[in-house]
């Protein structure tokens, strides 16, 4: 029996088993994928097997990989999406994503705080700076990693001054005397910073459960810094253990340093697994998720992501850290960059292995295929390790692969004393023990 706090699982919403040629299979359901039906479905699913939230990404611009042969359906707002979860679910957590780069703070915050009230305290917000989609707001070329996150860190901060500025408490509703609102604790917030000038208050008070945890990604230095300062949850890059481990240990570190409990923060990577009766129909489900890889888009995946161009040499050519274009280049992700980094100069790999990497082929998730067995001492070995607080399950390969997640692993995970049987609250905060 495992003693330490389980593990805080959430499920992704974004339909990556259809990945590849996943969707082509009979039965993939894809074309389920238009209904609001569907999602309501898999929420129910994850509701459940108790776990601690849903989650959904958002993409504010259409990138040449989402057409074609790419089975998606474009980028429903996340928000909006939850919006209508909500009111057919009623313990699991909603974690919707909104950018902090394109939106104006007071909108979002208000936005942010109907979803906790419709969802009875189970909102919680992905913090994202965006990486793409400029053009779609602004004649303005992106703003550069250092502009974005010292945007964000204000943003974050006039979005909780403003929850905050309409306490909960400020609504009495007192009959006899005729009060329904306290006035003199709805304050504005006058915030004038580099960034944003926000008057308030908000327009709805604070939901009774509680503030809206907030959940980050990124993994370079500033990215980490930010995440460790602000966020509950940190959705986490880390395609192997090894860098896990060090990036779970730096960001408790860095969250020590910012004053904060290094208990506080959670490190949950996005699990893409891919399990199968056997082995080989893993192994299988995984080769078709990235059948429509060819070695031309493989090359201009790494390219964009690092800026390192390995069109001239054959596949069996190590590639050194000698090869590494300049750092400071800009490129698509930073995160997905320093890993790619790390691994080229710790393993001097070949051509091949590159192109096979999560960051070129996918988006630096942690990959686990094999038999409900497998998987689940994946799981454990990287728990056990220090690497991981929980995880995003990413179903991949088919539906089936999801089926075996819910139906067998799940149920295993509980059994070894990892995953909670029952719901001890009904919020998210309950869920993630803030």
């Amino acid at each position: 029996m495992i003693t330490h706090r389980p593990l805080c699982i959430g499920l992704s919403l974004s339909a990556t088993w259809m990945k590849g040629d996943g969707w082509r299979r009979p039965g993939s359901g894809v074309e389920k994928m238009d209904s609001i039906d569907y999602y309501i479905e898999l929420a129910k699913t994850a509701e459940k097997a108790k776990l601690d939230f849903l989650f959904k990404a958002d993409y504010l611009y259409v990138s040449p990989q989402m057409l074609g042969d790419s089975a998606n359906f474009g980028s429903p707002d996340p928000t909006m999406i939850f919006a209508a979860i909500a009111r057919e679910t009623e313990r699991i957590g909603l974690v919707t994503t909104v950018s902090t780069t394109f939106n104006p703070p007071y909108v979002v915050a208000r936005q942010l705080q109907s979803l906790h009230w419709l969802s009875n305290g189970r909102a919680g917000w992905n913090i994202v700076t965006s990486i793409e989609g400029a053009e779609n707001f602004s004649d303005s070329p992106m703003p550069s990693p250092q502009e974005r996150y010292a945007k964000a860190m204000e943003f974050t901060d006039v979005v909780r001054k403003l929850w905050e500025s309409f306490p909960q408490e400020a609504i009495v509703m007192d009959r006899e005397s005729g009060i329904f609102s306290d006035k003199d604790k709805i304050s504005p917030i006058h915030h004038s910073g580099e960034f944003f000038s926000v008057q308030g208050p908000l327009t709805l008070p604070a939901h009774k459960s509680g503030s809206i945890p907030l959940f980050q990604a990124g993994a370079s230095d500033t990215g980490r810094n930010f995440a460790s300062s602000v966020a509950d949850a940190i959705f986490a890059a880390m395609p192997d253990l090894e860098s896990g481990v060090e990036l779970r240990n730096d960001l408790r570190r860095r969250a020590r340093e910012h004053g904060r409990n290094p208990n506080a923060i959670r490190v949950l990577p996005g699990l893409y697994f891919f399990l199968g009766e056997t082995r080989e129909e893993a192994e299988e489900l995984h080769k078709a998720a990235h059948a429509n890889l060819s070695m031309e888009r493989r090359l201009a995946s790494l390219k964009s992501v690092l800026g390192l161009d390995l069109s001239g040499f054959t596949s069996e050519h190590r590639v050194t850290a000698e090869m590494l274009p300049d750092p400071d280049q800009p490129v698509r992700s930073r995160t997905h960059a320093e890993l790619l980094r790390r691994y080229i100069t710790n393993r001097q790999p070949t051509v091949e292995e590159v192109l096979a990497r999560p960051e070129v082929v996918g988006s630096a998730h942690w990959v686990s295929l094999g038999t409900v067995e497998d998987v689940l001492n994946d799981i454990i070995e990287r728990f056990e390790a220090g690497a991981i607080d929980g995880f995003i399950a990413l179903p991949g390969g088919s539906e089936k692969s999801m089926e075996l997640f819910f139906e067998k692993l799940m149920p295993q995970l509980v059994e070894k004393g990892l995953f909670r049987s029952e719901y001890a609250g009904s919020t998210l905060r309950a869920h993630l023990g803030i």
